[in-house]
């Protein structure tokens, strides 16, 4: 087992992150439905099904599964969906009735803290066997496995191939942090001859800021936690920075060589999304949400990662996570738990099933799920298949999330005005001496 799937960040700061959490994230404003009994006679199995879902999108798929299974296998399932943001208190007060859910969600580290002791081991378990992949999975401080991720996103650099290729260049040889400042650079420097740039404009503007704030500041992140996962296995008081030049790295490329000076980023405003689906330029940082709008211009657009010079990250894959995680209640009987592990077993199995659930989440986790249409999660599941390690969501564990990100915009915006090493160590202090500050103002 990876010892970085003993760590998954608690999610604090996903709602400011509405754009990175759209197409497989947290509760999406949906109301609550509840199927009952989906049969509509008494059960001939035994065993019953009670889901407690996380995901409003998906009720009227899940809905229309659930009775699918309850006419054809002769067992009671029943989903019930919480209303957007309302899903820890619908699962505090679901669990303590008389039949509470056999199948809920445990998201996160700290949910792990809560609720890992209503979770069985699923270690070795049928629904585990069906697993492509550890890295989303949970893992309480006994090495128990509470609960399996389902579904997930991902977000790293997307591509134009068909530009790359008439800037000369060629994705393939992309394998690292050199390869790729070559080719954007050379881009950039030849922009009027070409009729492209290399990047999308890195706006600073706050319908963008997190891209660069969190997303891109996950590089240091999840390389110290790589280096020491025993730190990291929840909020360390303090971070290192030992990485922060890497991130620079990034960040200056991206900033540098992009049709807008970075002097102009802060007020944003250049559409970056649109500039890279019109063939502006070659190459943007966003993530798998965007796969519908992108692929609508861009069909063959793919998604590589963070490439920033540490050393062996040629073996990279892309940026992947979720909270979106399935436990199953160690509370009820022995026969509603296998009972429930067979359902979970036919949604990641059965053809059918398994692509209507993959066409509402993008991708699942599963040796025998069917494949789904996202291209950006299709290259993370070809780099996880290639031995490539997934980096994990650290960034998720930032601290005071708000107060953190504002200031480190703040030093960025500073920095790209005049990018000298006395503003550069403006950006080192908001993003380690940020986070201690912010770590005592939460935790005291």
């Amino acid at each position: 087992m990876s010892t970085k799937l003993s760590r998954r960040a608690f999610l604090g700061g996903a709602g400011l992150l509405s754009l990175s959490l759209a197409a497989c994230g947290g509760n999406s404003g949906s109301e609550s439905s509840d199927s009952g009994e989906s049969s509509g006679s008494e059960s001939t199995a035994s065993g019953r099904v009670y889901w407690l879902n996380f995901k409003p999108e998906i009720d009227e798929t899940l809905q229309s599964l659930a009775k699918t299974y309850s006419d054809s296998k002769g067992v009671s399932v029943k989903v019930f969906t919480a209303a957007s943001g309302e899903y820890e208190s619908t699962l505090t007060s679901e669990m303590d009735k008389p039949e509470p859910p056999t199948l809920f969600v445990i998201g996160n580290q700290a949910a792990v803290k809560s609720w890992g002791d209503f979770a069985i081991d699923l270690t070795g378990t049928k629904i585990a066997e069906e697993g492509s992949t550890d890295d989303f999975n949970l893992y309480d401080d006994q090495g128990r496995m509470v609960s399996q991720g389902y579904c997930y996103e991902c977000f790293g650099i997307i591509a134009n191939p068909d530009l790359v290729t008439k800037a000369g260049g060629d994705l393939d040889t992309i394998q690292g942090f050199d390869a790729l400042k070559t080719l954007a650079e050379d881009i950039h420097s030849r922009a009027s001859e070409l009729g492209f740039d290399a990047f999308a404009p890195a706006d600073m503007d706050d319908g963008n800021n997190w891209i660069y704030s969190g997303h891109l500041a996950n590089i240091d992140y999840f390389y110290e936690a790589k280096a020491d996962p025993d730190a990291w296995k929840e909020c360390p008081p303090t971070i290192t920075g030992d990485y922060l030049p890497n991130y620079k790295n990034l960040f200056d490329l991206v900033t540098n060589n992009a049709p807008v000076p970075p002097s102009e980023l802060a007020s944003g405003g250049h559409d970056p999304q649109t500039q890279f689906e019109d063939g502006k330029v070659a190459f943007m940082l966003q993530g798998s949400w965007t796969y519908d709008s992108v692929a609508a211009k861009i069909p063959e657009a793919t998604m590589i990662p963070y490439y920033c010079g540490v050393d062996g990250e040629d073996k990279a894959g892309l940026n992947s996570g979720t909270e979106n995680c399935w436990a199953v209640n160690s509370q009820v009987s022995e026969e509603d738990q296998n009972a429930t592990i067979d359902f979970m077993v036919w949604l990641v199995t059965d053809p059918d099933a398994s692509k209507e659930l993959v066409a509402q989440l993008g991708s699942m986790p599963f040796i025998n799920a069917q494949k789904g249409d996202n291209g950006f999660l299709n290259d993370a599941e070809t780099l996880n298949a290639a031995d490539c390690y997934t980096m994990d969501w650290d960034f998720n564990f930032q601290p005071n999330v708000n107060d953190y990100r504002a200031a480190l915009v703040s030093a960025l915006n500073t920095y790209d005005k005049d990018q000298n090493d006395a503003n550069w160590e403006g950006v080192r202090t908001a993003f380690v001496q940020g986070w201690a500050d912010q770590y005592q103002k939460a935790n005291g």
